[in-house]
């Protein structure tokens, strides 16, 4: 949620950056700034009613306390009549007001919910390459040779390297439906393997290991800017008035919703595993088959709380952890700056890091980190109080440390060997994957 006294403080440069997204935020805006200056109109009205009520009350009770001590002179009855009559007319008129006033901030508060975050003044006007890193494969080696029996250059995907024994899609979709699947055998251990290394890389960076709940209510889908927006990706118990989550960065951004801070406290940063569910609305393509795009999947997420002032370095920072991930797990990438008009309704700036997928011979988003600035927390209600000073909004990040499914395509594409098998991170070893795959 954006901070009214920095929209009224410079209402043109708000708009502006909300232009530069590219939606019909214009119209919203301007509401917001006609129904907070109402509210702060009606405020000060308000308070005057108030004020005279509780005066005449006082004067018409020493009036009637009087009139019991002593006879009442010829006409005195009367005045105290007209002054609760009069009492009367400010209690109506206040009522009055404290109705408009009711919904006034209803519609102001439902009004700034609608409006994102405003844009980093960085956020570049379209996807802009920042660096690559790893050279990536033009093609592969089909192993399966085709019907000439001659090689083919097509590169393996992750469903024919693994095979339905260790992927299986079919009995997935028999039990849920499509976009579900079995994970069996050798990548169950190469998944736990993967959480489990990340998460003890993200402890040595200072993160807390969490496992969040994954069931949450509005409030907290509201706060993190996920309501409303993206209603048509979230998974629902209307009979609970509970959703499920599409990321362990809504439970994360909750934890400390309605608290206070102390300002010595932080940096508090967490490592959030959990499975995550959307609803994927729409038909995939070829290039999204298997499991890269699923309605079930398990993530290793980091979020962080820090003050305003370190936000940016905060952003830095876990783009940094995110990219010494894909360095030790040895998969060529390339970070991504987000375009503005596609950066989410909560963040002010984003980076992907793409993986280079063989099969596709292309890159596809593997992790993404945003900087959603003071906007998540001001919809929590989360804020530090500096030492000796008066409580403040704080800022939130959030980022990818692992998307285990996408991860595991991608290793298994770059470790495919000639003889079928695939070659494991030996980073991934100590905590139970296999050094070697067998082939299919």
């Amino acid at each position: 949620m954006l901070d009214l006294k920095a929209l009224r403080r410079d209402p043109d440069a708000a708009r502006a950056a909300l232009a530069r997204r590219g939606g019909s935020d214009a119209e919203t805006f301007d509401r917001v700034l006609v129904l907070d200056e109402r509210r702060r109109e009606i405020l000060p009205q308000l308070e005057g009613l108030r004020a005279e009520q509780n005066a005449a009350s006082q004067a018409i009770g020493k009036a009637q306390k009087a009139r019991k001590a002593n006879p009442p002179a010829p006409g005195s009855q009367a005045d105290a009549d007209a002054a609760i009559a009069a009492m009367r007319d400010v209690a109506a008129r206040a009522k009055a007001l404290q109705e408009e006033l009711t919904t006034v901030e209803a519609q102001l508060q439902e009004s700034q919910a609608r409006l994102p975050n405003l844009p980093h003044p960085d956020a570049p006007p379209r996807d802009t390459v920042i660096r690559t890193v790893g050279e990536p494969a033009v093609d592969g080696l089909d192993l399966r040779a085709n019907a000439e029996g001659e090689a083919s250059s097509a590169a393996l995907d992750h469903l024919q390297i693994a095979g339905p024994d260790r992927v299986d899609m079919e009995r997935g979709a028999r039990l849920s439906g499509s976009r579900f699947a079995y994970l069996r055998g050798d990548l169950v251990f190469l998944e736990l393997a993967l959480v489990q290394w990340a998460l003890s890389k993200l402890r040595g960076h200072g993160h807390e290991a969490v496992v969040p709940p994954v069931l949450v209510r509005e409030e907290a889908l509201y706060g993190t800017g996920f309501l409303p927006d993206t209603e048509q990706q979230i998974y629902t118990l209307p009979d609970d008035e509970l959703f499920l989550v599409g990321t362990s960065e809504v439970a994360l951004a909750s934890m400390h919703a309605g608290e206070i801070l102390e300002g010595d406290s932080l940096p508090r940063r967490y490592a959030g595993f959990s499975p995550c569910f959307r609803r994927e609305a729409g038909a995939a393509g070829s290039a999204d088959r298997g499991i890269f795009r699923v309605h079930q999947f398990d993530k290793v997420e980091m979020f962080s709380f820090v003050p305003p002032e370190q936000a940016e370095d905060e952003h830095a920072r876990l783009l940094a952890i995110e990219e010494e991930i894909l360095g030790d797990l040895g998969i060529p990438y390339r970070v991504v700056d987000i375009a503005v008009d596609d950066l989410g309704s909560s963040a002010a700036r984003k980076f992907d890091c793409e993986a280079w997928l063989p099969s596709q011979e292309q890159y596809r988003e593997l992790t993404s980190t945003s900087n959603t600035t003071d906007y998540q927390a001001r919809r929590l209600g989360v804020r530090y109080r500096p030492e000796g000073g008066k409580p403040e909004t704080m800022a939130t990040l959030n980022g990818t440390a692992i998307a285990v499914g996408r991860t595991i395509i991608a290793l298994l594409e770059h470790g495919l060997r000639e003889d079928g098998t695939v070659v494991l991170p030996e980073c991934l070893v100590p905590f139970g994957a296999p050094a070697v795959l067998p082939a299919a």
